[in-house]
């Protein structure tokens, strides 16, 4: 192959033009992926692939790959005033493996992936292929254009997150089991959220990673969709599937640092090119991995277009952006004297929350209706709210307090958490500050942490009973929702990404019953408007009873926008039956339980209040009406009042 492929030849001006080098240096190219790596194209009376790379302290550049037999002098690339290295090479075609040989100013020699490369050779290679990422026949015009209609913040939103190199092995002769490919997962995962009723789909990162250990949080290609799975064609015919199916896809994305992997961004053309030099800044201490220099504008071209990027040629539907406290604080995980304080002696990264406001302004002025999720754990004000008023941007955030309070409470002996009832009702108290999304997520199911179910308390009946109650007051309280795979039937084993999920455990009647309530806690959720409407300000909820500590029992309202449609939530989390337990309610006459988690189905002893319940004409809770109810052992309860049924 290496002989037929010409020499190289000079880029046309017209395609990188001043005005693209401009932006790209002054940071606001917002796709830059469209001139920068390697683009079929067609020049003249020429086909081939032009190659772009950033790489201003260079001595020199070359092409190298399978097409010239990895001789770098057979295709040296020329250099500009701004730093880009360019080359045409006629005759190439789609699929050829490439890199940079790089040489240093020292002298010395690299070899590097191709820093916006569209596809990768799959690990432990690490290098680049070229793609077409074009002749893909989309067929979601509705859904993308319809995509603020399909997930607005006062709809349903349910989250399924996936790591989808575990969440389904395949039986195979050779290696014993194996990835499913995206085209599999289409016709295998996406059916099954769908009946799950679960509105999205949120993917653990799907760049190229060469450690499958990393979860894909430490990227190699930005750019490229892994292809452990497939090809890029094959990752768009999945995200495709899914806007058939009303399924909205959203993906994790890690601006926050980047590998030292010798093939990626570490010391690029022989310096810090994408980092600081300065490990004071430049270098997560605890991961082993570099920060990316926020306040280089070509590394803020290259961020911002990377965002733009998935939405644009894979049409996802929203980004939650991982780590992001790692990127706000310039002492994150640092001690006294290992951090360099901001221009005003502060810990702020002023940098990297120019950065943010950014890309949130970029991604929602261009794509309307896409989501950016910030997994956020410390208490910055205005994460969710818009740069306008001094807000990040994003559109949700992570509700880590609630997560970590509400497990911590879940966790205790039933006859001890009267003790501990606030762990509860705090997060009300800062409920609404931000656009929250209640994270039951891979981190907690990792490192020893424990599945969902091992965290309950109490005996093997407790355990599923205490998480299909749990399970029903997340539904139902204020904020949307997120579930990691594998929690959704109360798997035992904490995740492990070598392995599949334990879907063996669906023989068994209580697994089968988790599965089957989270089931309807969706449909339920997506069906009834006082679950969603109103999740971010208190004209959606309204305690009835925050302070039933000794009896470990709490009750509240969500409202919908038309303050007529509400439903009760009831939680009793002690394994003791409640008998004649009253509540106030808003209106009088006959309510029907929408959810029992007590239910026979759901693996539960089957108590309940029948199909219908009348109130009582007494004040209660400072309601003139009140239920009479019977609380199952360890369970939640949704009510709702008959004339509001359609």
């Amino acid at each position: 192959m290496e002989h037929d492929i010409p020499a190289g030849k000079a880029v046309p001006a017209e395609w990188l033009s001043h005005f693209d080098r401009y932006l790209i240096s002054e940071g606001t190219h917002e796709r830059a992926y469209e001139k920068l790596g390697a683009h079929l194209v067609r020049f003249a009376d020429a086909e081939g692939v032009v190659f772009a790379v950033w790489a201003p302290n260079a001595r020199q550049v070359a092409v190298i790959g399978d097409f010239n037999g990895w001789d770098p002098d057979r295709h040296p690339m020329h250099s500009s005033d701004s730093g880009i290295w360019t080359l045409f090479i006629p005759d190439l075609r789609e699929y050829s493996v490439y890199k940079y040989r790089i040489t240093t100013q020292a002298g010395d020699q690299v070899d590097k992936a191709d820093p916006f490369g569209f596809a990768m050779e799959e690990r432990p290679r690490t290098g680049s292929v070229v793609a077409d990422l074009d002749r893909y026949p989309w067929r979601d015009r509705e859904w993308v254009d319809g995509r603020a209609r399909h997930q607005p913040l006062d709809g349903p939103i349910s989250i399924y997150e996936v790591h989808l190199g575990s969440w389904r092995r395949q039986a195979d002769a050779h290696w014993g089991q194996r990835y499913l490919t995206y085209r599999e997962l289409a016709a295998e995962l996406i059916p099954y959220v769908k009946e799950m009723g679960y509105t999205h789909i949120e993917l653990l990162p799907i760049a190229e990673h060469p450690f499958d250990g990393s979860w894909g949080y430490q990227v190699l290609g930005f750019y490229a969709p892994t292809s452990r799975f497939g090809a890029p064609e094959d990752f768009m015919f999945f995200v495709d599937e899914c806007h058939a199916a009303g399924i909205g896809v959203l993906l994790d994305w890690v601006p926050a640092h980047f590998p030292k992997d010798g093939a990626g961004l570490n010391n690029f053309d022989g310096t810090q090119l994408y980092a600081h030099a300065n490990p004071m800044q430049g270098e997560h201490q605890d991961w082993g991995t570099l920060i990316f220099n926020y306040s280089r504008n070509e590394v803020r071209a290259f961020l911002i277009s990377n965002a733009l990027f998935w939405i644009d040629k894979y049409h996802i539907d929203g980004l939650r952006v991982d780590a992001v406290a790692s990127m706000l604080y310039l002492d994150y995980s640092r001690e006294e004297g290992q951090w360099i304080a901001n221009e005003y002696g502060g810990r702020e990264n002023l940098a990297a929350i120019s950065f943010l406001r950014k890309v949130n302004e970029v991604l929602h002025g261009i794509f309307p209706g896409v989501l950016t999720v910030a997994e956020e754990s410390t208490s910055w004000p205005m994460v969710s709210r818009p740069t306008y008023v001094g807000g990040l941007g994003f559109s949700l955030k992570w509700n880590m307090g609630w997560m970590h309070d509400t497990l911590s409470y879940m966790a205790k002996d039933a006859l001890f958490r009267r003790f501990h009832h606030n762990q509860m009702t705090f997060g009300m108290l800062y409920a609404f500050h931000e656009n929250f999304v209640l994270p039951l997520s891979h981190d907690e199911v990792v490192h020893g942490k424990g599945a969902l179910l091992n965290k309950m308390s109490g005996d093997e009946w407790q355990k599923f009973a205490n998480l299909r109650a749990y399970f029903g007051f997340m539904w139902g309280y204020s904020g949307k929702k997120l579930l990691f795979m594998g929690g959704e039937f109360g798997q035992w084993q904490e995740w492990n990404h070598d392995s599949g999920l334990e879907w063996l455990a669906l023989e068994a009647p209580r697994h089968r019953g988790v599965q089957r309530l989270v089931r309807d806690l969706n449909l339920v959720y997506r069906f009834e408007p006082a679950l969603h409407q109103v999740d971010f300000d208190w004209n959606g909820f309204r305690w009835i009873d925050a302070n039933d500590s000794d009896n470990s029992v709490f009750s509240f309202l969500r409202y919908g926008k038309n303050a007529e449609d509400f439903i009760v939530v009831v939680c009793n989390f002690t394994p003791v039956v409640r008998e004649r337990y009253r509540i106030g309610v808003p209106r009088a006459g006959a309510y029907r339980e929408l959810i029992n988690s007590d239910l026979e189905i759901y693996g539960g002893s089957g108590l309940g209040n029948g199909p219908a319940l009348a109130t009582l004409p007494e004040s209660c809770h400072t309601f003139d009406q009140c239920l009479s109810l019977t609380l199952p052992p360890l369970a939640t309860l949704w009510l709702k009042p008959v004339q509001n049924d359609v």
